[in-house]
């Protein structure tokens, strides 16, 4: 059941798009909710609007988009970890100490999970209000991560 401030989209694919995406989010260890908000998220940094196929041909060719294309265009690295539970997040806040830092990660809205690094890591990985990072959870620990 959505919460209120949330919003469902449905839409169709083809078997071939349906299959990427399984694929893509197979190799990448996310789910189909996650890819797709992270694709939404980046429509956000384009100036302007994508330019969408006009003939019939362009219309074709462009259901046909090979897993590489979309593994270049949405996945600049891959992060491998051995953790198991690994929680994509947008950062809330950072509080910079002398020697450590305090991060907290907003993972779904009205969730954030809070963890102490050291100064120097935070700075490392460019933890900012808003960037997107993980939370990379073994044991008792979380550890903060960023593509």
């Amino acid at each position: 059941m959505p919460r209120k401030e949330q919003g469902w989209v449905t839409f169709q694919t083809s078997e071939n798009e349906r299959k990427i995406l399984e694929e893509f989010c197979e190799q990448s260890q996310r789910t189909k909710t996650e890819i797709l908000r992270e694709l939404v998220r980046s429509l956000n940094q384009h100036s302007s609007a994508p330019i969408l196929p006009t003939t019939q041909q362009e219309k074709q060719e462009d259901t046909y988009t090979s897993k590489s294309d979309i593994e270049s265009n949405t996945q600049k690295k891959s992060l491998k970890v051995s953790s198991r539970n690994i929680l994509k997040g947008v950062v809330k806040r950072v509080i910079y100490g002398a020697v450590n830092s305090e991060v907290t990660l907003e993972i779904i809205h009205k969730v954030e999970l809070t963890s102490i690094i050291t100064r120097a890591s935070a700075e490392e990985l460019e933890l900012s209000e808003g960037k997107e990072a993980y939370a990379v959870i073994k044991s008792n620990d979380i550890v903060i991560a960023r593509e």
